[in-house]
């Protein structure tokens, strides 16, 4: 049973003639016929009563005429559900983002995306970059703002750099016994302060760890396992130290210290699977990220 041959069934059973069916959906009146009787020897049955000037539904063809008027109406439904999405009319983009980037750069580019694309639900999901990363590889998202180079197993993504990202030093508002110095400090100047540390999965807490062991100490913990929020409130508290973004810091309102140059930095990059290209929308708000970091699409 084919939708081209319900559509002529359905003509004919509400013109209820063969030639005024026929010019109605634009076909040669012969080869209409020929679909109606190709339908009738699938189904087992005629549809029609075929009287010279009068056409008239059998019992059969009266019992499938809703039911082809629904199939129809289904099919019909389809093909705008599916040029709504190709329009950018209806649809979702999956986005994943770090917390620094979710207060940052997101929020704006997801107010344009939603000035020109209303109809597009948009889905933000905040983790750390290597939780992000794993999340991009099983399917879960769309894009996602990551930290590169990939450390570890990293699946086969497709990467852009966006932007550098300075790195600085945060410290309670309160001076302590062993303040940092006013001016950039090098990395060994937190050696055997205490520091607030990211959980795993957060590319912050790696970056730490990693310039710590190179300039040849483990650092000391005296909170470890917070998210970004949880980090700043327990740096404001006075538990220690945290490297965090440098927006990230001037937003915090407190003690902020650079580093010596070269400094310690982060790449932010926008991912998507490398093996299948991301749906149309996802692919417009790829667009509108890169366009606002100022890196041509």
């Amino acid at each position: 049973m084919q939708w081209q041959q319900l559509r002529y069934f359905t003509a004919v059973a509400e013109t209820r003639h063969f030639t005024r069916a026929a010019q109605r959906e634009h076909v040669s009146q012969p080869s209409l016929s020929q679909q109606i009787r190709a339908l009738e020897r699938e189904l087992g049955a005629e549809l029609f009563h075929r009287a010279r000037g009068h056409i008239s539904l059998t019992d059969a063809g009266a019992a499938l005429l809703p039911l082809a008027r629904r199939i129809l109406a289904d099919t019909e439904t389809a093909r705008r559900e599916v040029q709504e999405v190709a329009q950018l009319r209806r649809g979702r983009v999956r986005l994943g983002a770090p917390p620094s980037l979710c207060a940052s750069l997101v929020p704006d580019v997801l107010r344009e995306f939603r000035d020109r694309y209303p109809g597009i639900e948009l889905l933000v999901h905040e983790d750390g970059s290597q939780d992000l990363v794993r999340a991009l590889a099983a399917g879960e998202l769309d894009l996602a703002l990551v930290i590169t180079p990939l450390t570890g197993q990293a699946p086969a993504l497709a990467t852009e750099e966006l932007s550098r990202e300075e790195l600085v030093v945060i410290s309670p508002p309160v001076e302590d016994e062993r303040p940092l110095p006013a001016g950039p400090i090098a990395i060994e100047e937190l050696r055997d302060r205490p520091l607030v540390m990211f959980r795993h999965g957060y590319d912050l807490r790696e970056l730490t760890l990693a310039a710590c062991q190179a300039a040849g100490f483990e650092p000391r913990f005296s909170v470890a396992g917070g998210e970004m929020d949880a980090v700043l409130s327990f740096v404001r508290a006075g538990l220690g130290l945290a490297v965090v973004p440098r927006m990230v810091a001037e937003r915090a309102g407190l003690r902020t210290t650079r580093f010596l140059p070269p400094g310690l930095n982060r790449t932010i990059s926008l991912a998507h699977r490398g093996d299948v290209s991301p749906p149309r929308a996802a692919r417009e708000l790829r667009r509108i990220i890169l366009t606002h970091s100022g890196v041509a699409s």
